[in-house]
C-alpha cells in the first residue's frame, strides 16, 4: 500500500525530463544483419508490458553476454542444472531451485513432482495417472487459463471457495493445493490460511507468481510464508530469456520435478527443455535483478508516465490518470479517457491506428483494466519511447476533436 501512496504522491512533483534511462537498463543494440527488416516484421514500441504476445521483456546486456559465452561450450546438462539450481536457491533462501521453461513449465513440472515423487515408474506413466494422486484443489476465484499447465499432468482440478471446502476436498488422491498470487484478494481463503491447511493435511502447496515481480520482495514473500513450491517467469520483470522461468522450494519436490524433464527421455516434461544458455542466463538475470536500484527504476517509470500524461492532456476533453495495477504488473501505468462526444473516436480505433502507424505501438490489449480507455505500461518502453507514444496519441486524439 505504501508503494501505491508514494507513487501518486511523488508523480506530480516529477519534472519532465523525457525518457532518460540509466545505461545499465538498456539492452545492447543489435549489430550486423537487420533481421526484422530482412523478414519484413516491424518492431514495435511496447507500451503494453511483459505480454508473451509482445515477446515479454528485453534481456539485459549481461544476460545476452551469458548466452554468448555459454553458446561456445559443451557441458553435462545435469551438472549445470545442479550448480545453477544451488546458486539460485542460495540467492532466494530456498531449499532447492531449478530453471524451467517459463512459469508455465515450472507449474507443470511442480505438479508432476507432487504426483510422482521420485518413483520412476510413475514418472514414465504420467499423464496416465490411474491409481496415483490425481486431484489438485484450487479456489474458484483462482481459476485462469494457465491452469492448463496443471491439467497437462492428467489431474482433475477441484474448485472450492471456503476453507471448509478445501479441507473437505482433501483426501488420499489429492496431489497439490494450487494458489494464484495475483488473485490473493479475490479468494475467500488468504495465503497464510491456505498454506496452513496444506501443512495440516501434509499436502504440498504451490504459488504461481508468474508476472508478480516487481516488487522484488514477491520473490521471497510466499516462500517465507511456507509455500512448498513457487513458480515465476524469468522473462518478465527479471529480464531474462522470455522462454525461461524458475521453480523453487522444497528439495524433494525440486528433485522430483527435475526427474520429470530433460535430459530424461521417457518423461512428460521431456519437451519442456531449457538450454545451457537459458540456464545460465536466467541465473545472471536474477543476480542483476536482486542487486539493481529498484527505486531508480521506479522513478524512471514515473517520469515516463508523466511524459505521456502531459502530452495527451493538452487535448480538450482528455483526462490522463496514473494508476498501479494490483499485484501482477504492479508498476506505474497511465490511463487515458475522454468524452467521445467531444473527441469523436473510440479507444479501440486509436489502438488500431497506433498499431498501424510507424513506428508501430502496442498498448494494453483488450479491455485492459478499465474498459473503454487507453492504458499504457511504462516499464517496457525504451529510451525516448514515452515521448513518441505521448505524441502519437495526442495526434490521433487531436484529429478527432
Amino acid at each position: 500500500m505504501s508503494r501505491r501512496r508514494d507513487f501518486f504522491k511523488t508523480l506530480a512533483s516529477i519534472p519532465v525530463v523525457g525518457s532518460l534511462i540509466p545505461a545499465s537498463l538498456a539492452s545492447a543494440a543489435p549489430a550486423g544483419r537487420n533481421f526484422l527488416k530482412e523478414l519484413g516484421v516491424p518492431p514495435i514500441i511496447n507500451g503494453a508490458g511483459v505480454y508473451t504476445m509482445f515477446t515479454g521483456s528485453l534481456m539485459l546486456p549481461e544476460v545476452v553476454d551469458a548466452i554468448r559465452q555459454m553458446s561456445t561450450e559443451f557441458v553435462r546438462i545435469d551438472e549445470l542444472h545442479d550448480r545453477v539450481g544451488e546458486r539460485i536457491a542460495e540467492m532466494l533462501g530456498a531449499e532447492s531451485a531449478m530453471v524451467s521453461s517459463g512459469a508455465f513449465g515450472a507449474m507443470q513440472l511442480g505438479t508432476a513432482a507432487c504426483i510422482t515423487g521420485d518413483d520412476l515408474e510413475k514418472i514414465k506413466r504420467i499423464p496416465d495417472i490411474r491409481g496415483m494422486k490425481n486431484e489438485v484443489v484450487v479456489q474458484k476465484s483462482h481459476w485462469f487459463p494457465y491452469n492448463h499447465a496443471i491439467r497437462n499432468c492428467g489431474v482433475n482440478l477441484i474448485e472450492v471457495e471456503t476453507a471448509e471446502q478445501i479441507e473437505a476436498a482433501i483426501h488420499g488422491r489429492t496431489a497439490l493445493l494450487l494458489f494464484l498470487n495475483k488473485a490473493e484478494r479475490e479468494g475467500k481463503v488468504g495465503m497464510q490460511e491456505f498454506i496452513d491447511i496444506g501443512k495440516k493435511h501434509k499436502v504440498p502447496t504451490m504459488n504461481d507468481i508468474a508476472a508478480d515481480v516487481p516488487p522484488v520482495e514477491n520473490l521471497t514473500r510466499s516462500l517465507k510464508m511456507g509455500f512448498d513450491l513457487i513458480a515465476v517467469s524469468g522473462g518478465k520483470g527479471m529480464r531474462g530469456p522470455q522462454s525461461s522461468g524458475l521453480l523453487y522450494g522444497r528439495r524433494d519436490l525440486i528433485k522430483a520435478a527435475r526427474m520429470n524433464t530433460l535430459p530424461n527421455s521417457d518423461t512428460m516434461g521431456r519437451g519442456l527443455k531449457v538450454t545451457k544458455e537459458e540456464i545460465v542466463a536466467v541465473m545472471v538475470a536474477l543476480e542483476n535483478y536482486l542487486k539493481r536500484d529498484h527505486k531508480a527504476d521506479w522513478a524512471e517509470w514515473e517520469r515516463r508516465v508523466k511524459t505521456m500524461s502531459d502530452a495527451v492532456a493538452k487535448v480538450r476533453g482528455v483526462k490522463a490518470e496514473p494508476f498501479l495495477p494490483e499485484i501482477a504488473n504492479e508498476v506505474p501505468h497511465v490511463r487515458i479517457s475522454w468524452d467521445q462526444s467531444v473527441v469523436k473516436i473510440k479507444p479501440d480505433d486509436v489502438k488500431q491506428r497506433l498499431r498501424d502507424g510507424s513506428p508501430s505501438i502496442e498498448v494494453i490489449p483488450g479491455d485492459g483494466y478499465v474498459p473503454d480507455t487507453l492504458e499504457i505500461a511504462s516499464w517496457m518502453l525504451k529510451p525516448g519511447d514515452a515521448a513518441i507514444v505521448g505524441r502519437r496519441i495526442f495526434e490521433e486524439l487531436s484529429k478527432a476533436v
